[in-house]
């Protein structure tokens, strides 16, 4: 048997990546250590994990925000790597320098890669050096709001306002008219200093009724790059995805092949290793435009290993070691669509609040090609403190209305129950069982219009 490529690996984060980690480590005969705040000590991961350490109170920037936590428990149980997952430390690149000088492999791109990539606004001029096809905006990060008056007249309007240290779907904020400027300004500063602890922000043209469509890249330390297909991320609400499918439906050829040679050149030009996303925007016209590169494994990701059979957390720890990719462009055939849907403890009816409470129901569906990925099981008490993800269902068929239907039956048998939790499985089924969906016609103003926010 080959010998696993990391003896013992510590976990930073928590929920249903954090399982979703374990897993693959297992698998490959590597031992975990889960890390847990206080309100996580019963979690799924601590069951599973071989070893589990707290870090901290319930308080993300006292626990799973906090480097010495996890790298403490590293050190203490013997772990030589730590993957981040995605959201908390995973794209900070100080995170992975602290991890380097203890003597820890930190499972993802170097930590330079990291900073460089992290700077959306530079980044876009390293793509654009790079040939990828990039939106009008300014040239690099804007200071004042009166610079920002000045760029925004010769961008156009609409526009966006963004953090240059952004992620997730957040810090971003569309700007309609010369009026509207000033407070989208102030608010995304304001939200990008909160959040990030950076107020740089960018101007870029907004692109109006357009796919979102990300393609899923692996770059190892020996100079392999590839793309495993396309995303499409475009049901969104508030730039937050829903529901996520492969391959994105109304693209031809000429177009997926545009894309996943855009991707392959950007994470060269960046020198980008491990698991990375690059993010782009096509019109109605078909037109591409660079968005962002996100250096980490993504929340749906599973789609991708639904298509082609490769597990990307596998191929993570795999170039953290120093080993070749497992796989060559040519190799990859994806098959058939997948989809996954986001269930969250949301209410959509009051503005999406998050709903926590004790999940005295939840019982997941399954069925032929049916996977679902959570942190909970019956029981279970949902904590106000963290992200509202419940579970992702992902499924696969040969076709994308056998996954509609497929994915419509498995959200069918999904049972959640508990006081005060509600969650987005009706919203969910309401929007795959849409005509506009189901024609593959939808945009991402289209959760936003259905809910009547208007165009």
């Amino acid at each position: 048997m080959t010998a696993p490529p990391f003896r013992k690996v510590l976990i930073a984060n928590r929920g249903e990546i954090a399982l979703r980690i374990a897993r693959t480590c297992r698998e490959l005969g590597i031992a975990t250590v889960a890390v847990y705040s206080t309100p996580d000590r019963d979690s799924a991961v601590v069951r599973f994990a071989d070893e589990a350490v707290h870090i901290g109170p319930a308080a993300p920037r006292r626990s799973y925000l906090s480097m010495p936590g996890p790298i403490e428990a590293a050190l203490r149980c013997g772990a030589d790597a730590v993957h981040p997952g995605y959201g908390f430390l995973s794209e900070d690149p100080d995170f992975a320098t602290v991890c380097a000088d203890n003597g820890l492999t930190f499972i993802g791109p170097r930590p330079e890669v990291m900073a460089g990539v992290g700077d959306k606004a530079k980044v876009r001029e390293l793509m654009r050096a790079a040939g990828l096809p990039v939106l009008p905006g300014s040239d690099g990060a804007v200071p004042t709001r009166a610079e920002a008056e000045r760029v925004a007249a010769e961008i156009g309007y609409p526009l966006v306002v963004k953090a240059a240290a952004g992620g997730g779907g957040r810090g971003i904020g569309v700007v309609r008219s010369t009026a509207e400027l000033p407070r989208v300004y102030r608010e995304t500063v304001a939200l990008a200093r909160a959040v990030f602890g950076d107020g740089e922000v960018y101007l870029e043209r907004y692109v109006g009724r357009a796919r979102h469509v990300e393609v899923q890249v692996l770059g190892d330390e020996v100079g392999n790059v590839v793309h495993l297909g396309e995303r499409d991320c475009s049901l969104q609400r508030r730039n937050q995805k829903l529901v996520e499918e492969a391959p994105s439906p109304g693209l031809d050829e000429r177009t997926r092949s545009e894309l996943g040679e855009y991707a392959v050149a950007g994470a060269r030009a960046v020198g980008y290793t491990g698991a990375g996303t690059m993010e782009f925007l096509v019109d109605h016209a078909g037109t591409v435009t660079f968005m962002e590169l996100n250096a980490r494994i993504q929340v749906e990701h599973p789609v991708t290993e639904a298509l082609t059979g490769i597990d990307l957390i596998r191929e993570q720890i795999r170039i953290a070691a120093g080993l070749p990719l497992s796989v060559k462009q040519e190799d990859v055939r994806p098959a058939g669509a997948a989809i996954e849907c986001r269930v969250n403890a949301e209410d959509p009816e009051a503005g999406f609040r998050p709903s926590p409470g004790l999940l005295e129901v939840f019982d997941v569906p399954g069925g032929p090609w049916t996977r679902v990925d959570s942190g909970f099981v019956r029981g279970d008490s949902v904590p106000p403190y963290y992200d509202s993800l419940l579970a992702k269902l992902i499924v696969w068929a040969p076709t994308r209305a056998e996954a509609i239907a497929r994915a419509d039956r498995a959200l069918s048998e999904f049972a959640v129950e508990g006081p005060g939790v509600v969650t987005t499985i009706p919203l969910l089924r309401r929007l795959i069982g849409h005509p506009v969906f189901a024609a593959g016609e939808h945009t991402t103003c289209f959760v936003h219009e259905l809910l009547g926010g208007g165009p």
